[in-house]
């Protein structure tokens, strides 16, 4: 069957897919707190940074930014995944906003762009998409943080990526800062996931997209 003729609730680059599981609580991927790398990330900041988090989920990440007294921006294209969201922070100064990332155009560029489980949420055919989302978003300087699902995983989500292909999508824009294991990963990414620091290159090649 086209992937286009599947109901949306079987197509992981419709809102409805992610509806379906959000509202049954199927949910594998939210570790329901925040991971290690990106708490000492906040914390050895020397200021906060300007941050988009596209398909935030619950939105823990958020939450701990915003606490920190850093401006954040938390996406995510589900209402339902939204309505999750709204209830993790509660009380936190976050732009919660429903919106496609590949449509989203912010008043002001972010500094950092923050990703965990969304690479891995999308279909290969939207990777060069994401790419080339990321080169638009974010300044020459600008900061890509955050985990990644490096395998050869081929059914998904979550879909793995390997670092080859990883590379072969943000290089041409972005150079590889840090890069080591995760030591803290939930069952469904455990000892395939990797913490990584990308910076947007002063030349780096224009979005096109």
């Amino acid at each position: 069957m086209n992937d286009s003729a599947k109901d949306p609730s079987q197509r992981p680059e419709h809102p409805d897919f992610w509806c379906k599981r959000f509202g049954a609580g199927q949910t594998p991927w939210d570790a329901g707190r925040v991971p290690a790398d990106f708490a000492a990330f906040v914390a050895t900041r020397n200021a906060p940074l300007t941050t988009l988090i596209p398909g935030c989920g619950s939105g823990w990440e958020a939450a701990c930014l915003a606490d920190a007294g850093w401006p954040v921006t938390a996406l995510d294209f589900s209402p339902v995944a939204v309505a999750r969201a709204r209830e993790v922070l509660a009380g936190h100064a976050v732009e919660l906003v429903c919106a496609d990332f590949f449509t989203y155009r912010p008043a002001t560029p972010p500094d950092l762009i923050y990703e965990r489980a969304f690479l891995c949420a999308l279909p290969r055919k939207l990777w060069p998409d994401w790419a080339a989302g990321l080169a638009r978003l974010l300044p020459p300087g600008g900061l890509l943080a955050g985990y990644f699902f490096v395998c050869d995983q081929l059914k998904g989500p979550p879909f793995g990526i390997t670092q080859a292909q990883l590379d072969e999508l943000l290089a041409d824009a972005f150079e590889c800062i840090e890069d080591r294991p995760v030591s803290d990963s939930i069952p469904v990414f455990a000892g395939r996931e990797r913490w990584q620091l990308w910076r947007r290159r002063q030349d780096g090649r224009p979005a096109e997209r």
